[in-house]
């Protein structure tokens, strides 16, 4: 099959494939921000929080304590925050690709995406979290790092990666 007898499918496929990948790499270059940013500003026993936080929404509270053990809760924060990254990656993928406007160029796309992780940070950290009681994201995080770590290390990764790859597809 020739690259113009691919179906609106194939190529639909092919952006949510590329999706769940771009939203792992930039789930790993968001995490490894975080860190590095924890450590900086709280000290190195800061380094693993963000982690630990993430890994608060399947364990609970009781995951952000030093007592509790990191190997738990750092490997569950991993483990869903790579789970939320790839859906994410995916949903922003897909819906560039429904609306061309999105992916019409690589300023766009790369636009759409970082404003996709600013919206992923303002409904994760102000709508969901509160409701659920994840009560630790929005009051234990400075909001000026996740809006740089959500807007750029995780949005403008994401566009940057998906106009490398889907994009030409």
């Amino acid at each position: 099959m020739t690259t113009t007898e691919r179906t609106r499918s194939d190529v639909l496929s092919d952006w949510l494939k590329h999706g769940l990948i771009g939203g792992i790499v930039a789930g790993i270059v968001f995490a490894m921000f975080e860190m590095a940013t924890a450590a900086i500003l709280d000290g190195p026993d800061a380094f693993f929080m963000p982690l630990r936080m993430i890994g608060g929404i399947v364990l609970g509270e009781r995951a952000l304590e030093p007592t509790s053990s990191l190997v738990t809760a750092g490997g569950a924060g991993l483990i869903v925050h790579m789970v939320l990254s790839a859906a994410f990656g995916m949903g922003v993928a897909g819906l560039a690709r429904s609306i061309p406007m999105l992916a019409s160029s690589a300023v766009s796309l790369i636009a759409w995406a970082s404003v996709a992780g600013l919206g992923l940070w303002l409904v994760n950290f102000y709508v969901i979290a509160p409701i659920v009681g994840w009560n630790w994201f929005p009051e234990g995080t400075n909001p000026i790092v996740q809006f740089v770590a959500h807007t750029f290390f995780y949005g403008s990764v994401l566009g940057i990666y998906l106009n490398a790859v889907a994009r030409r597809v």
